[in-house]
């Protein structure tokens, strides 16, 4: 099974998992149900390419409880449709209106399809409250309250 086909799989499966269907699915994202059912068959030769396709991707995340931010940067690493560079849409369009591109990108992007990195453990944090007679430090995690 390719990668593609795992993350595809992955979605329908929690999707099916949560017992959500495709006609709750498509109203709770606003994409049409044929577009969802094309995107649980790996076929995304319908859907549109860039920013609409990590939308759509991240609205369906967040319906179905998984992490939007991770399943969005996986769709981008796995599917030409989530490229975030602008190269590729700005050719596409100029293709439509049958003029040659003269667009040229001025940051050099560095390719973010290889292997997924491990994720970075994010470090302790402190909020500072600051009164006027002395400096107090909380801790963000609160400790559980036994209920008596």
């Amino acid at each position: 099974m390719s990668p593609q086909e795992t993350f595809v799989t992955r979605l329908r499966r929690h999707r099916q998992k949560c017992r959500i269907s495709l006609d709750e699915l498509a109203h709770d994202t606003r994409v049409k149900k044929e577009l969802l059912e094309a995107l649980e068959n790996n076929d995304l030769s319908q859907w549109p390419r860039g920013l609409y396709a990590r939308a759509w991707i991240r609205s369906y995340a967040w319906v179905v409880g998984m992490d939007p931010d991770d399943t969005v940067d996986e769709f981008c690493r796995l599917f030409p449709h989530g490229d975030r560079r602008a190269n590729g849409t700005i050719r596409e369009m100029a293709s439509i209106v049958a003029s040659p591109s003269e667009y040229r990108d001025e940051f050099a992007h560095a390719e973010r399809r290889g292997v997924p990195q491990e994720p970075k453990q994010a470090p302790f944090r402190r909020i500072r409250y600051f009164s006027r007679s002395s400096t107090h430090s909380f801790r963000t995690e609160y400790p559980s309250r036994s209920m008596k």
